[in-house]
């Protein structure tokens, strides 16, 4: 029932306690950052996964978290509308001292941006490290098994 841009606003107006004008003024900036600026008044039915996707980043940034999660960010999206999700994390990356932990299954992504890579199995880490050694030379067998079977389903 709320605009794009009243999305973004609502937690820095109740929470943090900004004026509205300030608000809309940082929403307006993050809905711009992330290629959302002309569907600030669109409502979600109105947005692809994609657009909402890209208005809870921004929604999320607007409260100017040290720590971002991720939980699979991309799993519900169609192939097309990946890539551009995955580009606003990268640029959040570049641009903002921001801490980010994301859970996925974007091997390549968590590869190419990650500094860390954890790779979980019965709800432990089984084997971490940087994403080059972990790739290029994993170290625990369950670990080479997920990596073989999805690098190879590529």
């Amino acid at each position: 029932h709320m605009t794009a841009l009243q999305n973004c606003m609502e937690a820095p107006v109740s929470v943090l306690g900004l004026s509205r004008q300030e608000a809309e003024a940082r929403a307006a900036e993050l809905l711009d950052m992330v290629g959302l600026g002309d569907k600030k008044n669109h409502f979600p039915i109105q947005l692809s996964g994609g657009q909402k996707q890209r208005v809870a980043i921004a929604r999320a940034m607007a409260m100017r978290p040290k720590v971002m999660l991720f939980d699979e960010v991309t799993s519900a999206l169609d192939p097309e509308l990946v890539g551009e999700v995955l580009n606003v994390i990268r640029n959040l990356g570049a641009e903002h001292d921001l801490t980010m932990l994301m859970v996925t299954h974007q091997m390549g992504f968590a590869k190419q941006f990650s500094d860390r890579v954890c790779f979980f199995y019965g709800g432990k880490i089984a084997e971490q490290g940087p994403p080059d050694q972990l790739f290029g030379n994993p170290q625990n067998e369950r670990t080479r098994q997920f990596l073989s079977a999805v690098l190879e389903a590529r």
